[in-house]
């Protein structure tokens, strides 16, 4: 039997249910509401409860204090961490968004022209994204290796150049560590710009040309113009990823020289798997968790509004 005539042969007052039913949004979304509350929203105010703890993954006993939060704040090590998180932060934003939208301007403009290579080009770009974050670390490791096999040292040998010291050096491995992960999530940028340049309409390139507008003009007044929303959720995305991401790190420099390269996200991770201190990583992922919050919305604040677009 259809639905139509099972409609037709239910009571009125069961067909005027299912319409109800059917027209509200709740029971259509409650299942994704259970599965983000069980997976999501309960872990979070989890980690809420246990900052306001002195838990320990070797102790059995919670007792409730504001302890744990001054200890954590209270650092010495902080202001160096956060001072590290910051460089490695917004160089990375920087850097992933400036060659995203370089690579994806590359990538529309050599398919427009029907270049060869275009795809070859993109391929190549989302390799880097695939590569897992421990994998890519020990990639950049070999790399920058002081070692006799270390490739970009050889290079400089080979060049009669004195060798540089990337990751021994607490000023430069900073710098070491911000070049591995720009060249992991560039290619994440360049998907985002990639499908935001390809949504801009034609008509405004053509009519640029009519006036008389250069490439480079019609590339500042016309497709960063465009691209504004786009950059700026990247931005939002790329903000979050980079302040969570340790595994590169951990795999490259753990952290080191002494603390040179030692971010929030690696700095929580020793806290509660190397010093065991449960309420303490909890309180710095609230920190990591209102810092995020932050950025966000500030970086949303500047997206264009609907009568704006």
């Amino acid at each position: 039997m259809s639905p139509i005539a099972i409609e037709a042969a239910s009571p009125p007052h069961s067909r005027s249910f299912m319409h109800r039913f059917a027209g509200a949004p709740l029971p259509w979304i409650m299942p994704v509401i259970i599965v983000i509350g069980i997976f999501y929203l309960y872990p979070v105010i989890d980690v809420f409860r246990l900052s306001f703890t002195n838990a320990t993954l070797i102790g059995d006993n919670q007792e409730y204090t504001l302890g744990s939060i001054t200890n954590a704040l209270s650092s010495p090590q902080l202001p160096d961490i956060m001072w590290a998180t910051l460089v490695f932060v917004g160089g990375s934003v920087v850097g992933q968004q400036i060659l995203g939208i370089a690579v994806a301007v590359v990538v529309v403009r050599g398919e427009k022209r029907g270049l060869f290579g275009t795809t070859i080009l993109r391929t190549t770009a989302l390799v880097a994204w695939v590569v897992p974050g421990i994998a890519g670390g020990i990639i950049w490791q070999m790399l920058f290796s002081e070692a006799p096999y270390g490739a970009l040292n050889s290079v400089l040998r080979m060049m009669h150049l004195p060798v540089v010291a990337w990751l021994s050096d607490p000023s430069i491995a900073p710098w070491s560590a911000l070049i591995s992960n720009i060249w992991r999530g560039t290619a994440f940028s360049m998907v985002v710009m990639y499908a935001a340049l390809k949504a801009i309409d034609p008509s405004l390139y053509e009519a640029a040309e009519v006036d008389g507008a250069t490439g480079t003009q019609q590339f500042f007044f016309v497709t960063i113009p465009q691209l504004r929303a786009a950059i700026l959720v990247n931005m939002i995305l790329i903000t979050i990823m980079t302040l969570n991401t340790f595994d590169a790190i951990i795999t490259l420099t753990g952290g080191g020289p002494g603390r040179a390269t030692e971010v929030i996200s690696l700095y929580v991770f020793n806290i509660v798997f190397r010093n065991y201190d449960l309420s303490g990583g909890s309180v710095l992922s609230v920190l990591m968790l209102i810092i995020s919050l932050g950025l966000a919305f500030v970086y949303a604040s500047f997206l264009p509004k609907e009568e704006e677009q």
